[in-house]
C-alpha cells in the first residue's frame, strides 16, 4: 500500500469507529423512554399491614389465581404420581 493509500484506509475506519460510538451512545443513553415511579413503599405499606391475611394472597386477585392454579396442579399431578405408581406396582395379567 502506498502512503496516500493508508491514510484513507485509517481514516475511514476512524471515521467509522466514531460513528459507532455515537451510535452506541445514543442507543444506551436514550434505552428508558419513560420515568417509572418508585411504588416501593405503597408495596411496602400494603404487605406490612397487619389484616390477617396470608402473605401469598396479600397481592390481589391475581395472587388468589396462581395459588389457586399452583394447588390445583399440585393436587391432580400428586393425584396422577400415585394412579401411576399403582398401575406399576400392579401389572395386568395377559
Amino acid at each position: 500500500m502506498n502512503e496516500l493509500n493508508k491514510y484513507n484506509y485509517y481514516q475511514c475506519s476512524s471515521s467509522s469507529n466514531q460513528s459507532l460510538r455515537q451510535l452506541s451512545k445514543q442507543t444506551l443513553s436514550s434505552s428508558a423512554r419513560r420515568q417509572i415511579t418508585n411504588t416501593v413503599k405503597d408495596k411496602q405499606k400494603l404487605f406490612q399491614e397487619d389484616n390477617g391475611m396470608p402473605i401469598h394472597l396479600k397481592g390481589g386477585s391475581k395472587d388468589a389465581l396462581l395459588y389457586r392454579a399452583t394447588m390445583t396442579l399440585t393436587v391432580f399431578g400428586s393425584g396422577y404420581v400415585v394412579y401411576e405408581l399403582l398401575t406399576a406396582a400392579m401389572p395386568r395379567k395377559s
